[in-house]
């Protein structure tokens, strides 16, 4: 990336007595990714891409322009700046640090040093264990990137950064003839090939296997309000839907969420403490800078129960009269947005014992498989993967089938415990057709008066 800070330097000399603003940013990425199905591979792809993309603010709009040809920076500024001078809005950007740096993810075992062949074995070996008695099919999907990135701005930022990201996904259904269940699981990290060859693969594909099993001799779920017990997982599903997404100063500022004008005010039980955390290393969501050069640190959103902070931009912040949080992401070709990275809930210290030892009729969720949120009603809901009754505060009866639903600040205020364990899950998060890695999680914990509902 050294090559193009000359030419970008000038680009941004040039232009900067025509607009207010003007940041370029350009990555070259290598990228792999392989698909298996039922043991065979059923693509693969690998590639490498160089793009860039030149944004100006100039009376209060921005004009952005995008390629993935680097001769032609000086055409895509111009149209940048043709498109800010063409409307008109009320844009500001909030004050930031100006940064100049360089930094690298340490990585012990460069993709590049893996063959694809090596690739698919271990990706055979995670579907072969999960393909145990009942178990008709299995899905496994493995993808690696290597991003070198330069952000430049005519405030006088310049950083480079170069980071490496892996994940691997096994989803295993298993049948008895009558109905179909899953199990999935996902490894991952931003590091090198080491976050998978660290793992005990095959007991990673065998757990799959094993849940899809079990889950067939799981009884439906019963339906009413229960004392819940969410595993990490669940825990950090139901922070980054309930509470991430309505935090985010965009849909703040749409007046698309329950927690518009609430800051400072209680919205939670005074247990909860609620951080998004960019620069959390062992976070899939991690990155040290954000899209717009601005330096991530942990932010503490809820401390004690008050909500004390938002996720932002510089956008946004400005309209906020807040600082950007170092939120704003996006892949080079899109406008960047604010996202969240790494979303979760901070321990507390009770030993998974103490959390179910008095609930004389409750139910344990484990895992999740997907749900909504309407962060304007303050709604969602979510289906865990699987759960348990709890009886006299011993687990009891499996479960499958089982629904979370109810109102954000209402689940929020039921937390009544926390654990002293901590896992992040590796996961994608899709925001306005845009995706984004995230980390989300946190401890078990548990909630009072949660609705459940069995799905058949």
């Amino acid at each position: 990336m050294e090559e193009y800070i000359d030419l970008f330097e000038k680009v941004i000399a040039q232009t900067s007595p025509k607009v207010d603003y003007i940041d370029i940013r350009t990555g070259m990425s290598e990228n792999t990714s392989i698909l298996m199905k039922d043991g065979d591979v059923d693509e693969i792809n690998t590639g490498m891409s160089l793009a860039a993309r030149v944004r100006v603010l100039n009376n209060g709009a921005w004009g952005f322009a995008y390629t993935t040809d680097l001769s032609k920076i000086n055409d895509i500024t111009e149209t940048a700046i043709k498109f800010s001078n063409s409307l008109k809005g009320d844009v500001s950007l909030s004050e930031t640090d100006i940064i100049k740096d360089k930094i690298a993810v340490d990585v012990k075992i460069p993709f590049k040093d893996i063959s694809i062949e090596e690739k698919k074995d271990i990706m055979k070996d995670a579907s072969d264990a999960a393909t145990i008695e009942k178990v008709n099919s299995t899905t496994v999907s493995y993808g690696d990137s290597e991003l070198n990135e330069l952000f430049m701005n005519s405030e006088g930022s310049e950083i480079q950064v170069k980071t490496s990201r892996v994940r691997m996904a096994l989803n295993a259904s298993a049948t008895d003839g009558e109905i179909i269940q899953f199990g999935h699981g996902s490894l991952g990290g931003v590091k090198g090939f080491e976050v998978i060859a660290d793992e005990d693969i095959e007991e990673f594909g065998r757990k799959i296997g094993q849940k899809a099993v079990r889950l067939l001799d799981a009884k439906p779920a019963p339906s009413g309000n229960f004392p819940v017990v969410a595993d990490p997982e669940l825990t950090g599903v139901l922070i980054h839907e309930a509470l991430g997404h309505a935090v985010e100063g965009d849909l703040i500022l749409q007046n698309d969420s329950i927690l518009k004008d609430k800051i400072g005010t209680q919205i939670a039980s005074d247990i909860v403490n609620i951080f998004d955390d960019a620069s959390l290393r062992d976070g899939f969501g991690y990155y040290p800078y954000d899209v717009e050069g601005v330096k991530t640190k942990p932010n503490q959103l809820v401390k004690d129960g008050k909500l004390i902070s938002l996720l932002n931009s510089r956008e946004t912040a400005s309209k906020l009269n807040m600082k950007s949080s170092g939120n704003a992401r996006s892949l080079i070709a899109d406008q960047p947005i604010v996202r969240m990275s790494n979303t979760y809930l901070q321990p507390g210290d009770n030993t998974f014992e103490e959390l179910i030892e008095d609930i004389p009729d409750g139910i344990y969720l484990k895992g999740s498989r997907g749900g909504q949120v309407d962060t304007g009603k303050g709604i969602f809901q979510f289906n865990a993967a699987e759960g348990y009754l709890i009886k006299k505060g011993e687990i009891a009866t499996p479960l499958r089938d089982v629904s979370l639903s109810g109102n954000i600040l209402e689940t929020l205020k039921n937390i009544d415990a926390i654990g002293n364990d901590f896992k992040l899950s590796v996961g994608f998060c899709g925001k306005d057709g845009q995706t984004a890695p995230v980390g989300d999680g946190g401890p078990h914990t548990r909630i009072l008066n949660a609705l459940v509902g069995g799905m058949g």
